[in-house]
């Protein structure tokens, strides 16, 4: 599969995330052998302001995929992550990061809607800080992405 298709499949698990009551955030990390995780945000569900789709997907993947393959993984979401979920993947090891909607883009659409926070602060700033490199692409447009939130903040 490409990128495009697994940015694609992030959010479709976006789109499940908020059918469900969440935010409309989802994640995939595909291996450098095949290995697939996906994670969706649950934060309304769980009741865990830390349930952000890249934090519950490094820690599946901590559970189901060798330490040492996360280097080679890449990890494809649907909005670029936050602060700290830039954090969960620059800790985690994971070599590269791909994403749809940039945070500039969501900060646009929440600005200004009471209890909805959001950070203004790209990921590629907060892995320039590390003493590692994580590889960054996006924003990448993709169908849904932005729609998927669409409603959502206000």
């Amino acid at each position: 599969m490409s990128d495009l298709q697994y940015l694609s499949r992030a959010v479709e698990l976006a789109r499940e995330a908020r059918e469900r009551g969440d935010h409309p955030f989802g994640a995939v990390l595909v291996t450098a052998d095949g290995v697939i995780v996906e994670a969706m945000n649950s934060v309304t569900t769980s009741g865990d302001p830390t349930g952000h789709a890249e934090t519950n997907l490094v820690r599946i993947a901590a559970q189901r995929v060798d330490a040492a393959a996360l280097p080679g993984s890449t990890l494809y979401t649907s909005t670029e992550p936050c602060a700290m979920c830039a954090g969960a993947i620059f800790w985690s090891g994971i070599g590269r990061m791909v994403f749809a909607l940039s945070c500039h883009a969501l900060v646009e659409l929440v600005q200004g809607v009471g209890g909805s926070f959001t950070l203004d602060l790209p990921s590629r700033e907060v892995f320039a800080r590390g003493d590692h490199t994580v590889e960054v692409s996006g924003p990448i447009e993709v169908a849904g992405a932005v729609e998927v939130h669409a409603g959502m903040w206000g």
